[in-house]
């Protein structure tokens, strides 16, 4: 379980918090989705959760421990938004290697084919993949860290309908093992999920699950 009780996060050039006494309590598996207007605090939140920004106040748990900042990098995988602009790597192979010192290409293969780029091309620079498979690379390339949490920053951002729909069904199979936190400004898109739905207003999280259908 991830659990976050009381953060608190003003930067110092800020009149006003951007994430005050924030509470969220989620189960091991399946997807979160937390939408807000711009400014919210969405990308802040994920940060955060990250282990890439601090807090405050306040204390993040997964299975009732307390983690550090270290350990939450540890733990979470972390796909910004518009992922492709911080590929490294001159080709698919280098990107999925980046930060391993040692990766079979049977795990190259398998993860490749889990986020449906099987039969992709490894020597293939990132930049002449679709906007579709960029993102799904993104994905490909945290899930070999085998992360206990996914974060997604506005996933189906700048993606053409039928390539955000590819996105979707990716996540909903992703789910049944994976913990999967997504923040976006569409949670129309995820309305045929079985989601947990809140909205980050007045740096808190608010429930919608009656916004969204839970089937």
């Amino acid at each position: 379980m991830l659990s976050l009780k009381g953060i608190y996060y003003q930067p110092s050039t800020a009149e006003r918090p951007i994430l005050e006494d924030l509470t969220l309590e989620t189960n091991s598996k399946g997807i979160v989705i937390i939408s807000g207007s711009s400014g919210s605090g969405k990308t802040t939140l994920v940060e955060i959760i990250s282990g890439l920004s601090g807090y405050q106040k306040g204390e993040i748990k997964w299975r009732n421990k307390k983690l550090s900042a270290r350990q939450r990098r540890w733990l979470c995988g972390l796909v910004f938004q518009f992922p492709e602009r911080y590929f490294l790597g001159l080709t698919v192979g280098q990107e999925l290697r980046l930060g391993h010192k040692k990766l079979s290409n049977k795990d190259q293969v398998s993860v490749m084919k889990e986020v449906g780029l099987d039969g992709l091309d490894f020597k293939q620079p990132p930049e002449q993949l679709s906007g579709g498979q960029q993102r799904r690379l993104a994905i490909a390339v945290q899930l070999l860290r085998k992360p206990k949490v996914l974060l997604l920053d506005e996933p189906t951002a700048g993606l053409d309908w039928s390539v955000k729909d590819e996105v979707i069904k990716l996540l909903s199979r992703l789910r049944r093992n994976q913990k999967i936190l997504v923040v976006t400004h569409e949670p129309e898109l995820f309305k045929s999920l079985n989601i947990e739905n809140y909205e980050l207003r007045g740096g808190q999280l608010h429930s919608q699950n009656n916004f969204l259908s839970i089937s």
